[in-house]
């Protein structure tokens, strides 16, 4: 409120009153006797209500004649929303302050006005603040959540993936590994059960993030338990498959593992709910889908995977993936797909392994265009030489 209101006494002039209003600018003055009690207001709107009908002489008409007798009032220690609901409700724009009985001040619509937007200002600077604070909190802990992440990731991916296939001189390379979040569920691995047999194993746990990297890391410990002590692929994933029941919480691995002979480049393999790998025949010039099926691991209890077998020869390629090969989609939401990923496989088999891997990846990034992979993306090639 204002403590210093405009005041008048009841026999001072109505120009005494303007005077004053003129002076103070302010839209009301006070009327209150010698001994402070407010006997009535005087504003612009009595004023003009008053002039329009009054003689040339008004302005020495005493303030009492023209003034709002009784006026409401108000007591200094209500709040300002009680003041401003009581200006709306009684549709005054001034209220005279009155403690026991005498004047101590005024309050009115553009002093409320204000102070609701100083209240107002102060509320969404607390608020702010606080706002500030949370997401400065918020930071620290993603900080702290990603540094782990990236932790775990690293780790991950010395639990899930070797650090280099066996060194042969019988096969070449091509491998890439690209998982759509730090922790990925993609894991591909090699095994030596013996000094005559290689196994390739590729694996793709369902789902993203931590909950697939964790089944990544049980079939990866898995597969490596089970893979030295059988040349059987079919013997491999059955063993799998029973040590991930009821491991993976409503999840499962589609997994495909090849095991080779290096004398007699016999290819022994059993799949369990993977993609088809693709075998480029040298002498044949073609694609043929190495088709092999087995149930997902995780999921059914004693299931048999079968084996099938080719023989392959120098100069023959075989390809390796997971579903986020095929599973590309451009802008138009139209995905790679397994037909065109063997029409890029047979035009780039001329090439090295690591050359044909390369050029497949430069195929799937010109046909995703700007849109964005939404699957990890494994991919392994190897060449008999």
């Amino acid at each position: 409120m204002n403590t210093d209101p405009a005041r008048v006494t009841p026999d001072q002039p109505v120009e005494a009153a303007i005077q004053l209003m003129t002076t103070r600018r302010v839209g009301a003055v006070v009327v209150a006797d010698e001994n402070g009690r407010v006997v009535g207001i005087f504003t612009e709107r009595d004023y003009l209500r008053q002039a329009c009908d009054s003689h040339n002489g008004h302005r020495g008409i005493p303030i009492q004649e023209w003034m709002s007798p009784l006026p409401y009032t108000i007591q200094p220690d209500a709040g300002w929303e009680e003041a401003v609901a009581s200006m709306e409700r009684l549709r005054v724009r001034h209220l005279p302050v009155v403690e026991d009985g005498k004047l101590v001040g005024i309050v009115t619509t553009r002093q409320l006005v204000a102070q609701r937007a100083n209240h107002l200002n102060q509320i969404v600077a607390e608020r702010t603040l606080a706002l500030m604070q949370a997401n400065n909190a918020l930071l620290d802990r993603d900080a702290e959540v990603t540094h782990y992440i990236k932790a775990a990731a690293r780790l991950q991916k010395r639990l899930v993936l070797p650090q280099s296939p066996p060194d042969w001189p019988e096969v070449s390379w091509g491998i890439h590994y690209a998982p759509l979040d730090p922790l990925g569920g993609d894991l591909y691995g090699f095994a030596r059960p013996d000094e005559d047999h290689l196994g390739v194993f590729i694996a793709d746990a369902s789902g993203h993030g931590i909950p697939a990297a964790m089944v990544a890391i049980l079939a990866r410990s898995a597969f490596a338990e089970t893979s030295r002590s059988t040349i059987h692929p079919g013997e491999v994933l059955a063993e799998m498959n029973a040590r991930l029941q009821d491991m993976t919480d409503e999840r499962f691995v589609t997994a495909f593992y090849g095991v080779l002979n290096r004398r007699t480049r016999h290819f022994a393999y059993a799949n369990a709910g993977h993609p088809f790998p693709i075998w480029y025949s040298a002498r044949l010039k073609t694609c043929i889908d190495l088709s092999a099926r087995g149930f997902l691991l995780g999921v059914m209890p004693g299931e048999v995977y079968a084996e099938r077998f080719v023989e392959l020869e120098p100069g023959d390629r075989i390809c390796m993936f997971t579903d986020g090969v095929p599973d590309c989609r451009d802008e138009r939401g139209e995905s790679f797909g397994q037909d065109r990923l063997k029409s890029v496989f047979a035009r780039l088999a001329e090439l090295s392994a690591s050359e044909m891997t390369e050029g497949i990846l430069k195929e799937l990034k010109s046909f995703q265009g700007t849109s964005r992979s939404n699957d990890d993306v494994t991919l392994l090639i190897t060449e008999v030489r």
